[in-house]
This record gives structure tokens, C-alpha cells and sequence, in this order.
């Protein structure tokens, strides 16, 4: 009897195919709207999590002035590389310590030149960074504290300065100051905010402070952990250190900011989930808006097949029967509708994935969910039409014209 009726909703649905589709428009596109907006967001959580993450679970990064409400940057005493080297000394626990400066240089080899991101920083600076050269080497702790002008280049600086060629040995001008390459380093790509990780040069902090920047402050101190190692000890340590040297009394607020990097993680991993999920939510208002128009076209069915019903029911057909006949048109238009959704929304989550280079990763869960919900969607907006056949009146249904 069901497969009957299946057979009979389908060939009904038939008939009518243009009308049927446009009425199962708002369907897919809700559906394709809930599946593309979640997997585009998983897609964008999982690279923000795995860029943080690749910069080092056990990475600390302490700044002057607070993030957020406080003291702002400017009007706090900034560090200095002696900050770093008692950071290292005083606190246990720590693998790596990077005092870091940035700027913005032009730098030239031969007639090629081009403006990048130039980091003034020590020797440790790749391991906090968890990063490395694919050829040449690292500059050594004693020419970062001597102030050699030596320098690392990105993959980006390469191909815009020496096309394929191995630039290790090669000399830039950085700014006014001749600085051999010893080092590649290994690309990167784009970071999560769109900026080439790659359009950068590294050299010792203090060749930096003396010849580019012209000062002895340092913008970021970089403190990586070593395993196994908790960084919310190590986290506080170097928050009492810093008060101490800073000469902040007990009670008053910090003029610096000390953050982890799981913490920062945990953060926007939990702002992105939640951005996901509202902007699922909000296209799934389509699902809803589909269901409407459902159920404005089964009742113009219902109307016009007014004198069908009427003969159905006038030769012995039961009332739950002609409501199961509509309830399974309706649920058909909706599954036939999610199908095409989930299609649809796969298809645009791919692209879009593509687009911004994130991953294209398939949620099946809210597929599994989106497809229910298109069902749900049919039982709810179609019970009242056919509820409405069922109980029309025989003698009345055959005398409609």
C-alpha cells in the first residue's frame, strides 16, 4: 500500500514538474545554504587551528601594554633585549627565548628590489617560530650578538630577487647596509589574515636595532616552553619576572601582556564555531520559508483535485488513506528538495573552500541533520493540506466543478 502511494505521489509530482521544483526551490536552498555555510566554517576553523598551532602548542608571546581594556601599547615602556636574556635566565622550564623587532624595508639585489617585512631577532626565533630553512643555515648566537649583518629570506623574496637561482651566498642591500643570505627558509604560504609569511628577512636583533631601526626596544618577546612543560606556570613566572623589572607595586594593573598560545587557540577556535553555527542557523530560516511554500502548493492540489478525492473516497477509500497519499507527496518534495540541496551545498562549499584556501572538510552529521530537517519539513507543512483532503465532505467533492 505505501509503494503504491509512493508510485502515485511521484507521478503526481510529474505532472507538474516545473511547479514542482519552484515549490521545492526554498528547500534546497536552505538546505545548501546550512550545509555550505557550516563546511565552509569547520574549513576556516580547522586552518586558523592548524596555523596557530603550527606556530607551537607551547608558545608564549609577551608584549608592552595590554591587549584589549588597559593600558594601551603606546603609552607603555617597551622591552629591551636584556628583558629577554633574564627571561631565559630566571625562568625555568623554557626552551627557547626570542626578542623580535619588525619593520617595513625595501631591499635590493641588483636591478631587483621590493618592500618587505624585515624581523630583527636572535637565534632562537625559528625554533619558537617551529620553522626552518630548507637550505643554508641559521645565523649563530654569536654573530645575533655581535650584530652581524646577516639575514634569512623567505621563499617569496627569493623568487621576486633571484628568480630560481639559490640566493645562499648572494648578498642584499637591506635599506642602506650590504647583508650576505645565509639561509632559505622553508615556505609558508599566506597566514590566516591573507599576508605572505614568505615576504620576509630575518637578521640578528641587534644589527637590526643599530643600523635599521635606530633604537635598542624590542616590540615582542617570543618564549617557547619546553614538552611536557605547563605553560600557565611558566606563564607566571614570567609575569612576576616582567612586574619586577618594570617596578609595578602590588596591586596596580600590568603595563604588558603575557598570552598562550593555546589559550589564543581555544579562543578563536570558540569564536568560529559560534559564527558557524549563527550563520547556520540564519540559513536555516530557508528550510522554514521552503515549508510555506509547500504547504501553499498542496493546498492549491488539494483544490484542484477536489472531485478526484471525492471519487476516491465515494468508492470506499478510508480517510487515512487519501491523508497519506498527500502526506507522501509532500514528503517527497521535500526529500527530492534536500537532495538537490545537499548536492547544491556541497558543490558550493568545494568552491568556496577552493577560493579561500581553506580545507574542504564534509560535516556528515549536519548533512545527515539538513536532510532530516527537509523531511521534518514535509511532515510539518503537508499535514494540514492533507489532513484538509481527508475530510472533505464525498457528496460535496463530487459536486466541484
Amino acid at each position: 500500500m505505501l509503494w503504491e502511494t509512493l508510485l502515485l505521489a511521484v507521478r503526481t509530482i510529474r505532472r507538474n514538474t516545473l511547479r514542482s521544483f519552484l515549490t521545492v526551490l526554498g528547500i534546497v536552498i536552505g538546505v545548501a545554504a546550512v550545509i555550505a555555510m557550516v563546511t565552509v566554517g569547520n574549513g576556516a576553523t580547522a586552518k586558523i587551528t592548524s596555523e596557530l598551532s603550527s606556530m607551537g602548542n607551547n608558545l608564549l608571546f609577551a608584549r608592552p601594554g595590554q591587549m584589549g581594556p588597559g593600558a594601551p601599547s603606546s603609552s607603555a615602556r617597551s622591552f629591551t633585549l636584556a628583558d629577554a636574556d633574564a627571561i631565559r635566565a630566571d625562568v625555568g622550564g623554557i626552551l627557547a627565548v626570542a626578542p623580535v623587532s619588525q619593520k617595513s624595508v625595501a631591499v635590493v639585489a641588483g636591478s631587483e628590489s621590493r618592500t618587505v617585512g624585515l624581523v630583527g631577532t636572535n637565534a632562537d626565533y625559528l625554533t619558537t617560530q617551529a620553522w626552518s630553512v630548507s637550505s643554508g643555515r641559521n645565523f649563530t648566537e654569536s654573530e645575533a650578538r655581535a650584530g652581524r649583518s646577516v639575514c634569512l629570506i623567505g621563499e617569496t623574496v627569493r623568487q621576486e630577487l633571484f628568480g630560481t637561482a639559490d640566493p645562499v651566498g648572494q648578498t642584499i642591500r637591506v635599506k642602506n647596509i650590504a647583508c650576505p643570505v645565509v639561509g632559505l627558509l622553508v615556505e609558508r604560504g599566506e597566514s590566516t589574515v591573507g599576508s605572505d609569511r614568505d615576504d620576509t628577512v630575518i637578521m640578528p636583533l641587534r644589527a637590526f636595532q643599530r643600523r635599521i631601526a635606530g633604537t635598542t626596544t624590542v616590540d615582542t618577546i617570543l618564549i617557547s616552553a619546553r614538552d611536557g612543560v605547563d605553560t600557565g606556570k611558566v606563564q607566571a613566572a614570567v609575569e612576576d619576572l616582567l612586574r619586577e623589572r618594570r617596578d609595578i607595586l602590588a596591586g596596580d594593573d600590568d603595563d604588558f601582556s603575557v598570552r598562550d598560545m593555546r589559550q589564543l587557540v581555544q579562543t578563536m577556535t570558540a569564536t568560529t564555531t559560534i559564527l558557524t553555527g549563527l550563520l547556520g542557523a540564519v540559513a536555516a530560516v530557508s528550510l522554514v520559508v521552503g515549508g510555506i511554500g509547500i504547504m501553499n502548493i498542496m493546498l492549491v492540489s488539494v483544490t484542484e483535485r477536489t472531485r478526484e478525492i471525492g471519487i476516491r473516497l465515494a468508492i470506499g477509500a478510508l480517510e487515512h488513506q487519501v491523508l497519506t497519499q498527500f502526506l507522501v507527496e509532500a514528503v517527497v518534495l521535500s526529500l527530492f528538495g534536500g537532495l538537490i540541496g545537499i548536492l547544491t551545498g556541497l558543490s558550493l562549499a568545494y568552491g568556496t573552500a577552493r577560493l579561500l584556501s581553506v580545507p574542504f572538510i564534509v560535516d556528515p552529521t549536519i548533512v545527515a541533520l539538513a536532510f532530516a530537517f527537509s523531511a521534518l519539513v514535509g511532515v510539518a507543512f503537508g499535514f494540514f493540506p492533507a489532513r484538509r483532503a481527508a475530510r472533505l465532505d464525498p457528496i460535496e467533492a463530487l459536486r466541484h466543478e
